[in-house]
């Protein structure tokens, strides 16, 4: 009964890790579309380029996202200048996302490119059904 309650993807909440995962100052932004062959994340990665982002996977099925942007360098920085508001380089520029990724993936055709400022990553489907991952146990009267 719980099971059919708490069926995927809401199975995830209740007893498993998190879906993803996000370090303190991270900037990157994420959206995850699903098309009928493959998972596709969009990342905002403003002012990296291939250079300056990991995308790897670990543990079998995390999809882990790293990245350091460049720090820009001011132009005024004279003695005599007087910051008004700092935003765009107030931080580093790093972040870090892991993405546990669906069992029906193939984690060895992933394909991820850097354009305009976004990370595209696309993890294709795996069509091939699953060995269930119900076993029955035979019984018997005595071990």
């Amino acid at each position: 009964m719980a099971d059919a309650i708490f069926s995927y993807p809401f199975r995830r909440l209740f007893w498993s890790p998190p879906v993803f995962r996000e370090w303190a100052g991270s900037t990157a932004l994420m959206d995850w579309l699903e098309s009928p062959t493959a998972h596709i994340f969009k990342i905002n990665v403003p002012g990296c380029n291939k250079e300056d982002i990991k995308v790897q996977i670990q543990d079998g099925n995390i999809l882990h996202i790293k990245g350091e942007g460049r720090k820009e360098e001011s132009h005024a920085t004279a003695k005599d200048t007087v910051w008004h508001v700092a935003e765009r380089g107030t931080g580093k520029g790093e972040f870090s996302r892991e993405i546990e990724l669906p069992e029906n993936v193939k984690v060895d055709q992933i394909k991820a490119h850097v354009e305009n400022g976004v990370l595209a990553i696309i993890v294709p489907k795996d069509s091939t059904p699953k060995p269930s991952k119900l076993r029955n146990i035979n019984i018997t009267s005595k071990l």
